[in-house]
């Protein structure tokens, strides 16, 4: 596993979100700045009603779309590393309907690492975003003891297009296009418990683009989205019930779960975050007592780079099924919006 000068992930601590109470303290934080940007018409995503990303109209016909995101090393490979973060900040651009244009690396390195390791990490996420259309066209780089890499993104989108995580109806289909468990796995390829085969796997989804999937998204009109990530499925499902006052019932067995990872996580593999995520969130969350643990931590496996929920109308989501796989793209049904408050689990 590693990466022939050094182990990346030995490098990198076990940092985070902060927990609960924190997260609370930071929800407020976040209110008081809200106040400050209330009065920008153009401004048509901010904090006022939280999204993905922020958008803020130029004219008429073009709005900016502007992210960022960044993350000490989850896999030993340098290359990787570099194209995984690249792919998960530019997601939210994706996640918002735009298309990205510009990006800027944020990085923080040892001074002491060696600068063929830093020159992959680099290399990695410049290619996934000329992938996406776009280029890196500078950054900033400090010296830290533990190594950080991602992207500030800029991208483009019609004002009149965007995607929200408000919007879904009582009726609609939710649809998922990336299995989850890289929490899980990366975590137990770190204890050297993974196998290359499983890993692999995870490191194939975390470095697919959301890019295409957000194509199709649009043309089935897709009602409310969002990318999953940190806050694992059942979070960011809480965030589409709550943007649009309704629930949203997800049928534990329709999830697809990357190979391996239900298998750790009966052997007791999980994570800060997934337990984090499980006291925040799980409040609003009515579990089936059915469903198992194993698949129960998975659910709230926080994702890095993971892929889109959507919710479709009723009468699209056998269309929406033929496009994906046209476009040899996997997608899952999952579950229904109805009616109610929250995120229901069934059995």
């Amino acid at each position: 596993m590693a990466s022939g000068t050094e182990r990346l992930t030995k490098l990198a601590s076990c940092a985070g979100c902060a927990g609960k109470a924190g997260m609370r303290e930071l929800s407020q934080v976040l209110k008081h700045l809200s106040d400050l940007s209330a009065d920008q018409p153009d401004l048509l995503v901010g904090l006022t009603a939280p999204d993905d990303a922020a958008v803020y109209r130029l004219n008429d016909d073009q709005a900016v779309v502007l992210t960022v995101d960044f993350f000490a090393p989850l896999v030993d490979d340098p290359y990787d590393y570099g194209a995984i973060s690249a792919t998960n900040a530019m997601s939210d651009v994706y996640a918002m309907g735009g298309e990205v244009v510009l990006a800027l690396n944020i990085a923080a390195f040892p001074e002491d690492m060696p600068s063929e390791t830093i020159a992959k990490i680099i290399q990695g996420g410049a290619e996934k975003v000329r992938e996406a259309g776009g280029v890196i066209a500078g950054g900033h780089t400090i010296l830290d003891e533990e190594p950080k890499y991602g992207l500030c993104v800029m991208g483009l989108v019609h004002p009149d297009a965007i995607f929200r995580k408000g919007g879904a109806q009582p009726g609609d289909v939710l649809f998922l296009t990336k299995a989850l468990g890289t929490g899980i796995i990366t975590t137990a390829a770190g204890r050297d418990e993974a196998s290359p085969e499983h890993l692999a796997a995870a490191v194939e989804g975390m470095t697919t683009l959301n890019r295409h999937a957000a194509h199709i998204a649009r043309e089935i009109g897709a009602r409310a989205m969002t990318d999953v990530t940190g806050y694992s499925l059942l979070g960011h499902a809480r965030e589409i019930a709550a943007a649009g006052e309704l629930c949203l019932r997800i049928i534990a067995p329709a999830v697809p779960v990357l190979p391996g990872a239900l298998e750790l996580a009966k052997g007791g593999i999980s994570t800060a975050g997934a337990r984090r995520n499980r006291e925040f969130y799980g409040e609003h969350v009515n579990m089936d007592q059915k469903v198992s643990e194993a698949m129960q931590g998975v659910l709230f496996d926080p994702q890095t780079s993971g892929g889109l929920l959507m919710a479709v109308a009723q009468d699209r989501a056998s269309d929406a099924q033929d496009r994906f796989r046209a476009a040899g793209l996997e997608v899952w049904a999952i579950g229904e919006v109805t009616a109610g408050a929250g995120v229901e689990v069934a059995a």
